[in-house]
């Protein structure tokens, strides 16, 4: 009799589960969007400051890649450059002294000019000094059509060593945001390359439950309601406070991996909850959601 009254016990209590489990209204697991970080620069890791469930904080430094040469071809660089700025310089000092040979010959030309004026003058010096000024002026042209490209080589230079100190800056690997380390893909002293993934972040402080409602429950649904949130605890559940935050304009067939509350359903619509972590959600983990 006793077994008898046990076995009612446990199919009434296995039944009372099953039913609280079919009042859930969808079943999801939780996710966040994972940042892959990886190298902007190719040559050895001179350090990496990270381990995997490390928190690190947005704009800090985590890792250097060896700027050795690009540091030499920057010094070399400088180096032409100045050698270029010299020759512009002598060409410059040119124009200078023909500057003052324009300044003395045009204050002759204004006074034969006034002796012209008053017949003290001939025509033969009037014109003698016009052709000096005109022949002044283009001795000047002509020296500064010599610098023009001593001035685009100069630029040319400097284009590339901005060129270098942008390979520089992007030696330094900068964390992109705030989070948690969740995979280590290299490790110090090895030798990385452009695009090669160095570690794996994502911020775990708010997750997002990606869950499945069927057609016929979307009109209890909107973007901005607030749900309760279900999870398994021991041997008991947990709940939490989540926020729907987008619904998708699409339906999609019934994933395999998602049961719904109308199981006959074929077509259901996606939609993300926002929860806020108390540290227990962890990403893959399976969630119920119950609406208000």
């Amino acid at each position: 009799m006793k077994t008898f009254i046990k076995i009612i016990f446990v199919s009434i209590v296995l039944s009372s589960c099953n039913k609280n489990n079919e009042n859930a209204d969808a079943y999801g697991n939780f996710e966040t969007t994972e940042v892959t970080v990886s190298s902007e620069a190719n040559g050895k890791i001179e350090f990496l400051n990270i381990e995997e469930g490390n928190e690190i904080k947005k704009g800090q430094v985590v890792a250097l890649i060896d700027t050795l040469q690009l540091h030499f071809n920057k010094e070399q660089l400088k180096a032409s450059i100045a050698t270029v700025q010299s020759k512009s310089a002598s060409v410059l000092s040119q124009i200078s002294v023909l500057n003052e040979q324009l300044k003395t010959a045009k204050i002759e030309q204004n006074r034969i000019l006034n002796m012209f004026n008053e017949n003290a003058a001939t025509k033969r010096q009037v014109d003698e000094i016009e052709g000096k000024v005109n022949v002044i002026n283009k001795q000047i042209n002509s020296v500064q059509t010599q610098n023009a490209p001593i001035l685009n080589e100069v630029k040319s230079i400097e284009v590339q060593i901005a060129k270098l100190e942008d390979q520089i800056k992007k030696s330094q690997v900068i964390n992109p945001i705030d989070g948690t380390v969740l995979t280590k893909y290299a490790e110090a002293s090895e030798i990385t390359a452009f695009g090669k993934p160095l570690y794996k972040i994502a911020n775990l402080n708010e997750m997002e439950l990606r869950v499945y409602f069927s057609e016929t429950q979307l009109p209890q649904i909107k973007i901005g309601q607030h749900v309760k949130i279900v999870i398994d605890s021991n041997d008991s559940t947990k709940s939490y406070n989540g926020t729907i935050s987008w619904i998708s304009s699409q339906a999609e067939f019934t994933p395999k991996v998602i049961q719904t509350k109308e199981e006959r359903t074929n077509l259901v619509y996606a939609v993300k909850v926002k929860v806020k972590n108390d540290g227990s959600l962890k990403i893959g983990m399976p969630a119920e959601v119950w609406l208000n």
